[in-house]
């Protein structure tokens, strides 16, 4: 039988199986929007640089990445934040400062400004994103949560799938990168105007939690998977900032980027939809070893077979990969995870994949302006399977000794 808060809000209960809830769907569409206007923009923003200001290969790498270095910054705070304080709360004023920041970029006349307002944007960023995977862990019913955690991620996905493609043709007929800053705007306004609309469960407090630990901003038990997916965002790092450079000075292909991430993110959903069903199940180690084998296929054919068709087919390997890999993963996270601990979870597994994205920026433009963009894609390559190696060698093994069953 469910419960009630004094304001109405439904409680956790255990005897609730219903996935597709209500709130669930709202947290999600929250989480489509919140993507959708960042990633309508993040493939056109080394474009972007070179065209208005003229940027070098490794300067655009810098600014790039000061996004995520403030991510990272921001990060293990948020994890800290969502646990303590009230969700809701949290959720709408992440969401209020994420939307206002995309006025940053409108404003922003100089390369120094742009740089700023980019770099300042991966706070709310950060926030935003944790908080609201961690609200989607709270409105399902604990017998469903691995699954649909799976399902969660469609979500993103979808927006990833849409808004790359969306935001290449409206540049490419358009050719003004203004209009493209004002759609974002408005899209972020309406994953607010959303987030306001949900309604989260009231949490129980946990006895004897102490008050203030490491492990409140980073979760410790988790270190080796946090080292594992910290290789896979450097891999994802490189190619979904520079892919459309890379297209362009390699191949030729000057309106395949859209193409490309729409073969990309729909094989996000396709390895999403099927790999939930695994999940249910607890096979996570499986659909983790799966996805790995299948992106390391995917960035090795992109990296050393320089053609059309293979630049498109590995678009699809890859996300076919990360489909079965990230949710296995955040769901490997989660079970060694305390119940009171969701947030810190949510928040360490981005920190890392984080981490692992910014130093693919910041180096992958380094070394395109030393050596060019195909020795950074055999980095790539490299180090998607040095990370492929690590998972199939220690840690799937390290998670089955630390899992637990609480959750």
């Amino acid at each position: 039988m469910s419960t009630y808060r004094t304001d109405g809000i439904q409680a956790d209960s255990p005897g609730s199986k219903r996935l597709w809830n209500k709130e669930y769907l709202k947290v999600m569409a929250c989480n489509f929007l919140l993507f959708f206007a960042f990633y309508l923009l993040t493939p056109l923003l080394p474009l972007y640089l070179d065209e208005q200001f003229h940027t070098d290969k490794d300067t655009i790498g810098l600014v790039l990445s000061g996004y995520v270095v403030a991510t990272l910054l921001i990060r293990p705070f948020s994890g800290f934040v969502v646990d303590t304080f009230d969700r809701k709360r949290v959720l709408t004023l992440c969401f209020f400062v994420f939307f206002i920041c995309f006025a940053g970029y409108i404003g922003a006349g100089t390369l120094l400004m742009f740089a700023i307002v980019r770099t300042l944007h991966g706070i709310p960023f950060g926030a935003t994103t944790v908080v609201n995977s961690t609200a989607a862990i709270d409105v399902l019913p604990s017998e469903r949560r691995s699954e649909g955690i799976g399902y969660y991620g469609l979500s993103n996905n979808l927006a990833m799938a849409i808004a790359p493609s969306a935001g290449i043709y409206v540049y490419h007929s358009t050719g003004n990168f203004m209009l493209l800053f004002w759609i974002s705007l408005v899209l972020a306004l309406a994953g607010f105007a959303c987030s306001t609309s949900v309604r989260l469960p009231r949490r129980q407090k946990v006895a004897g939690k102490p008050k203030l630990s490491l492990d409140h901003f980073f979760l410790g038990r988790a270190w080796l998977l946090a080292v594992n997916i910290c290789f896979f965002g450097l891999c994802w790092g490189v190619m979904s900032n520079y892919v459309a450079i890379y297209g362009k000075e390699q191949l030729g292909i000057t309106d395949g980027t859209g193409i490309f991430f729409m073969l990309l993110s729909g094989g996000l959903v396709v390895s999403r939809l099927f790999g939930s069903k695994s999940l249910r199940k607890g096979k996570l180690t499986h659909n983790a070893v799966v996805g790995v084998i299948l992106s390391l296929a995917g960035y090795s054919m992109f990296a050393f077979i320089v053609t059309p068709w293979s630049y498109y087919m590995s678009a699809l390997l890859i996300g076919l990969g990360n489909g079965q890999m990230y949710p296995a993963f955040l769901n490997m996270f989660i079970k060694i995870a305390r119940h009171d601990q969701r947030g810190t979870a949510n928040s360490s597994i981005l920190i890392s994949w984080d981490l692992g994205m910014g130093i693919g920026i910041l180096f992958g433009g380094f070394i395109a302006e030393c050596i060019g963009f195909a020795a950074a894609f055999h980095v790539v390559a490299v180090m998607q399977a040095a990370g492929t190696l690590l998972f199939l060698v220690a840690t799937r093994n390290f998670f089955e000794a630390r899992r637990l069953n609480e959750n």
